[in-house]
């Protein structure tokens, strides 16, 4: 390979901005309008078919004939897929291009809804699934990297505050979409929803920035390793009830893991990230990003549990309760990406830590004779907190990362998305296993509380800018 000393500058920035992108302004308009509505097309639609996914798996289960815990693995697939494929998305991005896998992507994701649409079992809705979750990795992992190239450095706060908008706006448009559907059709036309989004997200496509990396080739050996220790991983927690199994596929994903380090740690562009994680302000932001997303998720998790068996509020009135905190992320979006090219992002992912962790704590406090408009006030709070932490931290994390490393960069934003979000699940779910069902959920949100301060707290620990 060239040595990246012998390349010439011109050539540099061919490799890094793609032939038609000045780095200093982005994409010209109006491609740079078309590029930017392809990508939060993109992203709504991924946002809008896991929250209607969400709503319909008691439909699916009885219209299937199977067990409630059989059709929760149409979500499980699904979230196999996305966090399996997130790193390999952007590994392939580096090779061939930015746009050509998120193309890819969109296709595969059309083309799975497609057949989810028409699946006359649950073996085939469990595969298209996991195609759809393949499709989506390349869409969260490239979309925000997308959005960069579009735009100058100086409007990417601007650029992330969109995609935090639109994907506020589309978690909390989800779930009334799909109990529409479901009030009207078949639970199959939840799926086709994503075609004409889909289609028209590629026939925009050729308006995204042309991003290439450095045409080197895919290190199979890694990418095998990679897998092979996410389906070690994968068969131990499907091997819990005999510990014998368990024990051998998880040792052989530690060992996978082990060898996949030692064969990437000295890479320049390593599969694994380690040339982003030797920077003290992006490996601050990663955690940050888990604590806060643990945060969250354990948060909303209570959040139902505490409004309809602490406050004896029913469902309905419930889910409208919360839909004020993707409501309260939509308000911060609107201003929190041009507040943060002016005030340091540390300084906002503080405050916002403090914000989340007031919102949680307030609805946690209220008492059963409250006031059910100070609660919606809580949550809408919390909300909104997290809009600010996420934009300000988000837009840290990419600026602290080269640009011809986007890609990988947004490919580890999505793992400490998934990786939070899980820990606070797991948390959730043991509180509410040891502690009475009466204080489960508040011991929750003060636990998301403590998270997200904590989040805040380690975010002032970075180098400010």
């Amino acid at each position: 390979m060239t040595p990246a000393s012998n390349i010439p500058p011109a050539k540099v920035t061919r490799l890094i901005h793609g032939n038609d992108i000045p780095p200093d302004v982005g994409l010209k308009q109006p491609r740079r309008v078309v590029a930017i509505g392809a990508v939060l097309a993109s992203m709504a639609a991924v946002v809008v078919d896991a929250g209607i996914s969400n709503v319909a798996l008691p439909t699916i289960a009885v219209s299937l004939k199977v067990t409630p815990s059989s059709a929760m693995l149409v979500v499980t697939a699904y979230q196999t897929a996305v966090v399996m494929a997130l790193l390999p998305a952007a590994a392939l991005a580096a090779r061939f291009g930015y746009r050509r896998i998120f193309t890819w992507g969109v296709a595969l994701f059309t083309a799975a809804s497609a057949v989810c649409a028409f699946a006359p079992s649950l073996q085939i809705l469990l595969i298209s699934r996991f195609a759809q979750g393949l499709g989506s990795a390349a869409i969260l992992a490239l979309g925000v990297a997308l959005l960069r190239f579009s735009v100058s450095d100086r409007r990417l706060g601007a650029a992330i505050s969109w995609n935090a908008l639109t994907v506020a706006l589309s978690g909390a448009a989800g779930p009334a979409l799909g109990a529409l559907i479901l009030s009207q059709t078949h639970w199959n036309f939840i799926y086709v929803v994503n075609l004409p989004v889909g289609i028209a997200v590629l026939f925009a496509a050729r308006a995204l920035p042309a991003v290439a990396g450095p045409s080197t080739p895919l290190d199979m050996i890694s990418l095998t390793l990679y897998g092979s220790a996410f389906a070690l991983a994968v068969a131990a927690v499907e091997c819990v009830a005999t510990p014998i199994g368990a024990a051998i596929s998880l040792g052989g994903a530690a060992i996978s893991v082990l060898l996949l380090i030692l064969r990437e740690r000295s890479k320049l562009t390593p599969f694994i990230p380690f040339d982003l994680l030797r920077s003290t302000s992006f490996r601050n932001s990663l955690a940050a990003s888990v604590f806060c997303f643990a945060g969250q998720t354990a948060g909303l998790i209570a959040l139902p549990f505490f409004l309809q068996h602490g406050l004896n509020q029913p469902a309905p009135l419930a889910a409208l309760y919360l839909s004020a905190w993707p409501l309260g992320v939509a308000a911060t979006a609107l201003f929190a990406g041009r507040l943060a090219n002016h005030v340091s992002t540390a300084l906002l992912c503080a405050v916002g830590g403090v914000i989340i962790s007031a919102g949680l704590s307030g609805a946690a406090f209220c008492p059963s004779s409250s006031d059910f408009q100070m609660i919606v006030i809580f949550i809408m709070l919390g909300g909104a907190g997290f809009g600010l932490f996420q934009i300000a931290n988000n837009r840290n994390m990419f600026l602290a990362a080269a640009r011809e490393r986007s890609g990988a960069a947004g490919a580890m934003q999505g793992t400490a998305r998934v990786t939070g979000q899980t820990i606070g699940a797991l948390l959730a779910a043991s509180l509410f296993a040891v502690a009475p069902m009466k204080l489960a959920p508040e011991f929750a949100m003060y636990t998301g509380a403590a998270l997200t301060l904590a989040a805040g707290a380690l975010s002032l620990s970075r180098p400010r800018h």
